[in-house]
């Protein structure tokens, strides 16, 4: 008895560090076409990303005399469902890294309309994971449930070149693996 008790204990602690299980049934139904991901993959991970992405006041590339508002770069905390810390995600270049030390960088595929004020949906190819742990044969990531994040309104001109702005965003960042 003390052995299955101790048996069952232990499964759901385990459970209970991974907010969704391999092969959930997390739905892509109401997210655009353009950023779902392929058909045979499962989800892998779930996290809540929140933080700040860098923009700074930049000479539009192509249009001589004219500046704009660049990204630089975002700086963010993963959590779980639960509110836990799992890892990070900053840049250039864009990386996902988990808590136990494995890493992502990928490339965007597509980008979809996410409403005014907020970054983009976004879906991307992974490169191959550096390092074990959990993000080892993640092959997508989505960007999902996004809030914030556009570059700043504030004026941009050749008076304010080099000027950096830091807006905060969140965003769901979905993890998906070939089955």
């Amino acid at each position: 008895m003390k052995t299955t008790l101790a048996t069952l204990v232990s499964a759901l602690a385990l459970g209970a560090c991974t907010t969704t299980p391999m092969g959930s049934s997390y739905s892509q139904d109401t997210l655009p076409e353009g950023i779902r991901v392929p058909a045979g993959h499962v989800v892998a991970w779930e996290t809540v990303g929140s933080g700040d992405i860098t923009y700074e006041c930049r000479d539009k590339a192509g249009a001589g005399g004219q500046t704009e508002w660049a990204f630089v770069g975002p700086k963010a905390v993963l959590k779980d469902r639960a509110g836990q810390v799992v890892g990070s995600y900053y840049g250039p270049p864009a990386t996902w890294e988990a808590s136990d030390g494995s890493r992502l960088t990928g490339t965007q595929l597509a980008v979809a309309p996410a409403g005014a004020g907020n970054l983009p949906y976004q879906l991307v190819k992974t490169n191959p994971a550096i390092g074990q742990g959990a993000l080892n044969g993640v092959t997508h990531i989505q960007r999902v449930a996004l809030k914030g994040g556009v570059a700043p309104t504030t004026e941009c001109s050749t008076a304010t070149r080099g000027k950096r702005e830091t807006v905060t965003y969140q965003a769901d960042y979905i993890f998906w693996k070939a089955r």
